[in-house]
């Protein structure tokens, strides 16, 4: 059972289904073999019909997993539809929560490389007025209180931001010395485990120009605090780091950049690196990994989808020892 990765098929209004095939074939048996999908065996069925995808797949017992079958295997989420491309929110957001609910329990009960999620929208997850993502989503499944981390990663660098699906107006006050250093603790530590090296971490600061260091700044009260505090702990740790020259040139010294807050990271890293990424979860009972893109929905049915972020995140769950 070690070698199982459960792949949850994500959100029904999507390119999932085509990218899941696209990826599939990619694949080679022994990873087949090991991967288990978690959806809807009727709806993926119809939108490989949709889509013009003739390739049979099976339905499959979550009880029985040791399946020595390189076929495309589904773990049945029940989801009642008319139009497979077009399933009402409400019905989305309960076959989605479902799907992850039971990727959490096979992956704790049974084992396995990891959970690797197709793209969510993320209102399908919120039922209040906080946004939240996957990351956080199974993060509160695992009682993970601040120390998980979400890591976009490719083989020249990865990036972390510490506040993730936050308003601009709420950043400062979310983001407190608690935060910075288990944040970056578990970074640290995961980073080992997932890479054997210690990384060397770049941390920004969070005001243009650092707040030019002023005495009431959050690089002065929380960020410089923190990053002197985790170099006693013998972390290789720089900064506070200028967020608008880093990802000039500076940041290919670093293994990873940490910001305070998604888009101070994920934008740069996106421009210098297109969709050429996953995205890592480090901090849970297990690891989870998603393609670094959306739904796509305006790509349905046009056989456009780029699958390449996909069968990245699969082969990267196989390749771990």
């Amino acid at each position: 059972m070690k070698n199982k990765i459960f792949l949850v098929a994500g959100d029904p209004n999507s390119i999932n289904s085509e990218i899941i095939y696209k990826s599939w074939k990619k694949l080679n048996k022994t990873i087949k073999k090991n991967l288990f999908i978690i959806g809807n065996y009727n709806l993926i069925s119809k939108q490989f019909r949709k889509l013009n995808i003739s390739k049979r797949i099976f339905k499959q017992q979550k009880s029985i997993l040791n399946v020595d079958s390189d076929e495309l295997k589904i773990i049945n989420i029940p989801l009642k539809f008319k139009d497979p491309f077009k399933v009402p929110e409400k019905d989305a957001s309960k076959y989605v929560l479902q799907s992850l609910n039971l990727a959490h329990q096979l992956i704790i009960k049974k084992g396995g490389k990891g959970i690797v999620n197709c793209p969510i929208d993320k209102k399908l997850l919120n039922k209040s007025n906080k946004v939240i993502g996957v990351t956080e989503y199974l993060a509160s499944k695992c009682n993970c209180k601040n120390s998980e981390v979400m890591m976009l990663h490719n083989k020249k660098m990865s990036v972390v931001p510490l506040t993730t699906h936050l308003r601009v107006k709420d950043i400062s006050r979310n983001l407190t010395q608690e935060i910075i250093l288990k944040k970056i603790i578990t970074l640290n530590n995961f980073y080992k485990k997932l890479f054997k090296k210690k990384p060397y971490i770049g941390v920004l600061g969070l005001n243009p120009h650092n707040g030019e260091y002023q005495k009431n700044s959050e690089e002065l009260l929380k960020i410089i605090p923190s990053i002197s505090i985790l170099k006693k702990k013998k972390l290789k740790i720089k900064g506070p780091l200028v967020a608008d020259t880093t990802f000039i040139n500076n940041f290919k010294i670093f293994d990873v950049i940490v910001g305070m807050y998604h888009d101070q990271v994920l934008i740069p890293f996106k421009t210098l690196f297109k969709f050429d990424a996953i995205n890592i979860t480090l901090g849970l009972d297990y690891i989870r990994v998603s393609p670094d893109h959306g739904p796509a929905i305006d790509l349905i049915g046009h056989n456009k989808a780029n699958y390449e972020s996909l069968n990245e995140c699969i082969k990267f769950l196989h390749n771990l020892n």
